[in-house]
């Protein structure tokens, strides 16, 4: 059995304000609320004796998420609600008073081989909020966004999302994930304007003192407990600085409330403190993002990175879905510390359905289609803006893809894709790739020829490259068809160990003798299709896409001139106070997300539309 090691961070400042909201709610109510229950906050051994405890309880760490035939009255998935497979609760066992006392809303992390639990401080009506939630017969999800839902009672707490802030930066420290914002500059720099391709860029070779961090600051919220557990306290062979992780903790959250949760600040401040050269000018103040003033030869880059997600089907009763997500990221190489000026264009609010801008940022004018932004930058790669949108040039690739099974070993396909319909220069698509999965069989041959590309197989995927690095594809669309067969090893019954939150025993394995088919199937395929599907696990909350009923096709590619939002930015009219000669460059990339053909003769899943 592996040992369990909990580490806790405690705020006391932060549970004094609780036990005192507990001790003034007591009052108010003439002494009818049990405060010592509620003051009582619990010590490591009994956090992860809880969480074990949940565990069991849920059936995985996570939780159902749903309600079951086995959740209890008072317990998370009671509530009905995917949410608390992240906004969880536990309960402290008390064997003095042998009661069991609540912590909610406690923030679920995991990374690597991490969990990471935050618990935010909320006033005492929404705990008493969530208790009465849960205990109805009538929550879940089908009265999200209602009064009185789960929904509606996080919407009303700002710290569940700072919690959420600092659980995320916690989880890259102690994995190591710890990666900047992607900020492209070309080989040979210019002044600006679109790039009509971002073939040869290369990567920011230089970096500020300190390298930036991929969350710069976050929302300040009061933070009272931060526990990780693991079954062993390192990271693959390197074993996890405790003392490092206490650091950042009390460094970026002194008192419970996060300030800038930026480690790379953190660290390079412990690690090099402060000298007089790094003094800020005594009529300005220096804002906690940048810790230290930039010294060297100036300039400002930004780049749009935007990711396209869809879902293609190809069915008369099911329309396809298609969406953009992007982010504004910018390095600001400035001595000082200036305010940048810059106006971003192509925020048609038709397209456009949400923006959220960094701390530092200020946004005093708001046109039809344009937004002026003003803000201080931080040291390093940060993100200035983050949006959601739609895509206004239509799907860059659309088309079908079919599989049928013609035996129970061997399936027959068929793709038919248009590349870029309807874009013009300096759209240029870099490259294309499209993925079959099979995560449940083995492939062992592949028979077809595509009209454009090559074809490759490992043992679980088919993969088609259609466009490689070096021959894009700019100013024009193409066609592009591929028939052929796919062979799969026998198939072998196979016993499944189904999860408990789902079944009360594991699968009894498959007959070695056929059954033949019955007058109710319509045909053969019905028939092989019911047979290797009929013991599948249900739907793996974890991984959407490999739900093993169903199949699909991945594609991944990389378009590079414009963005597909119509944002943009106009390198000539940044302007910086007070003013200095700095060359801006700006680029933009756009890359597949979860882009997806579900196989138009199968199975796929859908969002219901609302009546």
């Amino acid at each position: 059995m592996t040992k369990t090691i909990s580490q806790q961070r405690r705020f006391p400042v932060v549970e004094k304000q609780w036990r005192a909201a507990c001790k003034s709610e007591n009052e108010r109510n003439g002494g009818s609320v049990d405060s010592t229950a509620l003051q009582y906050l619990p010590s490591d051994s009994e956090l992860a004796s809880s969480f074990a405890e949940r565990k069991k309880r849920e059936g995985s760490v996570r939780g159902f998420g749903i309600r079951v035939s086995q959740s209890a009255e008072g317990s998370d998935s009671w509530v009905d609600d995917p949410v608390t497979r992240h906004v969880i609760s536990i309960y402290i066992n008390k064997e003095e008073t042998r009661e069991n006392y609540p912590l909610w809303p406690l923030i679920l992390h995991m990374k690597s081989q991490f969990c990471i639990l935050v618990l935010p401080l909320v006033e005492l009506g929404h705990l008493d909020s969530y208790k009465e939630i849960c205990k109805r017969s009538d929550c879940g999800n089908a009265v999200g966004g209602v009064d009185g839902s789960l929904s509606a009672l996080l919407l009303d707490l700002p710290s569940v999302t700072g919690a959420f802030m600092v659980a995320h930066a916690i989880g890259e420290i102690i994995s190591g994930d710890m990666a900047e914002p992607e900020v492209i500059v070309n080989a040979s720099p210019s002044m600006g304007g679109l790039l009509d391709s971002l073939t040869g860029s290369i990567g920011i070779s230089s970096r500020a003192k300190p390298v930036a961090a991929p969350v710069a600051s976050s929302t300040p919220s009061n933070t009272s407990v931060g526990a990780i557990s693991s079954d062993a306290m390192k990271i693959g062979s390197r074993p996890l600085d405790k003392d490092a992780l206490r650091t950042y903790i009390s460094s970026s959250m002194p008192f419970g409330t996060p300030l800038d949760l930026n480690a790379s600040n953190i660290f390079t401040i412990k690690l090099n403190g402060f000298s007089s050269a790094d003094l800020p000018p005594a009529d300005v103040k220096q804002p906690a993002w940048k810790p230290y003033l930039y010294k060297g030869k100036q300039k400002i880059l930004f780049t749009i990175h935007e990711t396209v997600a869809a879902a293609l089907y190809d069915r008369d009763e099911i329309p396809d879905s298609i969406s953009v997500s992007g982010q504004v990221n910018c390095r600001a190489e400035l001595e000082g510390l200036p305010d940048v000026s810059l106006p971003l264009t192509g925020l048609n609010s038709s397209r456009i359905e949400s923006l959220s801008f960094h701390p530092s940022a200020q946004v005093p004018e708001q046109g039809a289609d344009k937004q002026s932004v003003m803000f201080s930058p931080p040291l390093g790669n940060f993100v200035l803006m983050r949006y959601q949108g739609s895509c206004g040039l239509g799907p860059p690739i659309k088309g079908f893809y079919q599989l049928s099974m013609v035996s129970e070993d061997e399936g027959a396909f068929l793709f038919k894709l248009s590349l870029m319909e309807g874009y013009k220069a300096p759209l240029t698509m870099e490259f294309c790739t499209l993925t079959m999965p099979f995560p449940r069989r083995r492939v062992i041959a592949v028979d077809g020829t595509p009209s454009v590309g090559t074809i490759s197989n490992t043992e679980h995927s088919v993969e088609w490259k259609i466009l490689v690095s070096g021959r894009g594809l700019v100013g024009k669309s193409i066609e592009a068809t591929f028939p052929g067969t796919v062979k799969f090893a026998p198939w072998q019954s196979q016993r499944f160990l189904f999860r408990k939150s789902f079944f009360r025993s594991t699968a009894e394995e498959d007959s070695d003798v056929d059954t033949e088919p019955t007058n109710n199937m319509v045909n053969v395929e019905e028939y092989l299709m019911a047979k290797m599907t009929k013991d599948l696990p249900p739907v793996d909350l974890e991984e959407p896409f490999c739900w093993q009923a169903y199949n699909y096709a991945k594609v991944s590619f990389r378009i590079a001139g414009a963005s597909l939002s119509g944002i943009s930015i106009d390198p000539k009219s940044v302007s910086i106070y007070p003013s200095v000669k700095a060359p801006v460059e700006f680029s933009i990339q756009v890359t597949a997300g979860d882009y997806i053909l579900w196989n138009t003769l199968g199975k796929c899943p859908s969002v219901a539309m609302p009546k």
